[in-house]
């Protein structure tokens, strides 16, 4: 068979030049579609738009798209919605599972985050790899399939939800309201496919009242307070700027001061200080952010500011607070600190990444876990020791936020046909993968991640200066529209995937 090329009847269809052919509409769509601030908004939350205003106009820009290229469309309450392909109106579907929720934009950027921008044949824009532009090109993949008029034996719903970053509510909502699929996938990992996920932990630890408590604190600086520490927005980010306000005599702070800018630049770190008001001082660290399933890819700026703070003699609680931050979580994102380190060989080791910190006297004081364990793991046993660690320093943890770990098996028809169809359009071998990621494939049985980050490209999801290579973009929708005409005209049993 010809590389991009596939026999149907009497014809041929060649899918990258399909997708080529689109390359225009299809950036002019996405670039809509980016401008859009989808981040999870509580505050402007209505009627119809459960994630917020943000969210509501990104899926209505794409149920209004799939209106004009002729689809089926439905709106889930502002929860989910899909388009549909159904030239047979069979009973049964395959989906594609994207997302139009995005991380919040941190971090200094060379061009605004929500203005796109095409340099250097990347474009640039929140949520150009996770997850809008992945969906625009799943969105064309169907198009081409449905303008060249092909028959398929299965209907094909491409579902859109709001809420992946967060919780995933919207395909909770999504499986009360509708019939599970067969199948499918979700443009939204890497390629070749990721068969594999490992279980999340989202859990609070929380600071309690604990009189009489141990001094955890130690030694320098008496009289300091620390009157507030903050770092991170959401908890599947490696944090990337943290500040903390110590108040007390100005000599003191100026000496801690001094010590902090020892400190920052024997770690390589960017930090500084400056007064917040008379006898109250900023201290500031700049890190990097990456994504919460690969927190050793980024620098934790929070973390890097406990260690620093750790040493100073502090009020009681707030050394409690410190000591269980850098004592559990700094300089180890395995879960050694917590005694829960481990690893298999299909998902590989657990990891921990401490992606909110906060501490306020009188108020709510905690950290906020995003934990991601392998297949071999028990989510009680890790709780129950990260509990017993966290309750020596007078913390408790909060009521956990979990997801099993997921596995199709590789004996599962799609997973050879999209093998087949990534070999054939690549030339390179479609092995299977594992990822901590937590993804909609999850959600769905039989489901996979399938792409669009081809091997060798370095990933910026959740992180500043995020982009898709445009070239990538063209090639990964050509595959997609292979391979939903290849599944939709499967044979495909109805197996619950293993767990």
């Amino acid at each position: 068979m010809n590389r991009h090329k596939i026999r149907i009847g009497c014809g041929s269809v060649d899918w990258r030049q399909e997708a080529e052919k689109r390359k225009d509409r299809l950036l002019a769509d996405l670039y809509g579609l980016l401008k859009f601030e989808s981040v999870k908004d509580t505050d402007t939350r209505a009627p119809g738009m459960p994630m917020g205003q943000g969210i509501a106009e990104a899926l209505n820009y794409m149920l209004a798209l799939s209106r004009e290229a002729g689809f089926h469309v439905s709106n889930l309450e502002g929860y989910a919605g899909y388009a549909e392909y159904a030239p047979l109106s069979s009973q049964d579907y395959i989906a594609v599972l994207c997302h139009l929720d995005v991380v919040p934009a941190s971090g200094e950027w060379t061009s605004p985050p929500f203005e796109p921008e095409i340099r250097e044949g990347k474009l640039f824009a929140r949520g150009a790899i996770d997850d809008k532009g992945p969906a625009m090109a799943a969105f064309y993949a169907l198009k081409i399939v449905k303008e060249l008029g092909l028959q398929t034996k299965h209907n094909v719903r491409l579902i859109f939800g709001t809420d992946e970053e967060h919780t995933s509510t919207c395909m909770d909502k999504y499986r009360e309201r509708e019939k599970p699929p067969l199948c499918g996938f979700t443009p939204d990992g890497e390629f070749p496919i990721v068969h594999a996920e490992k279980g999340q932990i989202n859990v609070k630890v929380v600071l309690q009242d604990m009189d009489g408590a141990d001094d955890f604190a130690s030694g320098e600086g008496a009289g300091i307070r620390l009157i507030a520490f903050h770092a991170g927005h959401v908890a599947n980010m490696v944090p990337d700027q943290a500040t903390a306000t110590l108040s007390g005599e100005t000599e003191r702070l100026l000496a801690i001061s001094a010590s902090f800018g020892h400190y920052c630049a024997g770690n390589g770190l960017e930090g500084g200080t400056s007064w917040a008001t008379e006898g109250r001082m900023e201290f500031s660290v700049k890190g990097i952010s990456a994504h919460g399933m690969e927190p050793h890819k980024g620098v934790n700026a929070g973390l890097a500011l406990v260690h620093f703070l750790r040493p100073i003699y502090l009020q009681r609680e707030a050394g409690r607070f410190l000591a269980c931050v850098d004592d559990v979580l700094y300089a180890d994102c395995l879960g050694g600190g917590f005694s829960i380190a481990m690893q298999d060989r299909i998902t590989g080791a657990l990891t921990v990444n401490a992606g909110i910190l906060r501490y306020s006297p009188g108020r709510e004081s905690f950290f906020h876990l995003n934990l991601r364990y392998p297949a071999c793991g028990d989510e009680a046993w890790i709780l129950e020791r990260i509990a017993v660690k966290a309750e020596a320093y007078g913390l408790k943890l909060d009521t956990p936020i979990l997801k099993k770990p997921h596995y199709v098996p590789d004996s599962y028809p799609m997973i050879r046909l999209l093998q087949d169809v990534y070999r054939e359009e690549t030339s390179m071998e479609p092995s299977l993968l594992s990822t901590g990621g937590g993804t909609y494939g999850a959600h769905i049985p039989n489901g996979v991640c399938f792409g669009p980050l081809f091997p060798g490209t370095p990933s910026t999801a959740h992180q500043q200066d995020e982009c898709i290579d445009i070239e990538d973009l063209l090639r990964a929708t050509a595959i997609y529209a292979r391979a939903i005409y290849e599944v939709a005209n499967a044979d495909l049993p109805i197996q619950e995937a293993g767990v």
